[in-house]
């Protein structure tokens, strides 16, 4: 699974949690585990990535901190509200795997808006600068770090779609930017997790194994693979999995 996942990251750069959280959900991980274990494994991936972009300087650290200033505490509420509201934790499995399937779909529908998003053009919002947009980002960060927090998809998939049209910036600096603020987000999430002893991670390391040759197999391939067909069926794959957990 870690090097199919892999493999298809390193082509398509469509995030691993919306491949990889499902599918240990759909073959009997428990769901909480399966979220637990993906924060955990994402966490260690992303921390390369990170540490490559910060020596090339394609990060925007301002945006950075004001994601994550709504996007940590958000998500550190999420788990909580999972482990200590009644009602929310008496239905933990059911409550997470609907949200699962939310979220996958969404996931789908952006990855399908972003293969056409070049020809949609530029907004007035781009055009602001950051300090006039500050609230706008932290509000964005608290909403959908509620979501990675609940269902640990989303930290690239669904901020990258929001930095695209929000916010205007080079290639590497978008994916730089995304890179390191998934990486504090992720980190915190799966600290918590690690608190509650919900990660499995001899799964985490056995996905580890077969990921990171993956990931770099898949990368020198992209240049001869069209990108974008393949990305756009694996938006609708997605779509299916989300729609069965649902």
């Amino acid at each position: 699974m870690g090097l199919l996942v892999g493999v298809l990251v390193g082509l398509t750069g469509v995030g691993g949690a919306a491949l990889l959280t499902p599918i240990l959900v759909l073959i009997g991980i428990n769901p909480s585990v399966a979220v637990a274990t993906d924060l955990f494994y994402n966490s260690i991936t992303k921390l390369f990535g990170s540490i490559q972009h910060i020596r090339q300087k394609t990060i925007d650290m301002q945006l950075v901190k004001y994601l994550a200033i709504g996007s940590v505490p958000s998500a550190l509420t999420a788990i909580m509200l999972l482990h200590f509201y009644e009602p929310l934790h008496q239905h933990q499995e059911s409550v997470i795997k609907h949200a699962l399937g939310i979220v996958l779909v969404l996931v789908a529908v952006a990855t399908i808006v972003k293969q056409f998003y070049d020809r949609l053009g530029s907004n007035r919002w781009q055009d602001k600068p950051i300090s006039e947009k500050k609230l706008l980002t932290i509000g964005i960060g608290c909403v959908l770090g509620f979501v990675v927090g609940m269902t640990s998809i989303g930290s690239g998939s669904l901020f990258a779609l929001a930095m695209i049209y929000l916010y205007r910036m080079s290639s590497a600096t978008l994916v730089g930017t995304d890179i390191l603020h998934a990486f504090l987000l992720v980190s915190a999430a799966g600290a918590v997790h690690a608190f509650f002893g919900n990660i499995d991670y001899m799964l985490a390391f056995n996905l580890l194994i077969g990921s990171i040759p993956g990931v770099l197999a898949g990368s020198s391939l992209s240049a001869k693979v069209p990108a974008k067909p393949l990305r756009t069926a694996m938006a609708f794959i997605i779509l299916i999995s989300g729609i069965k957990l649902i």
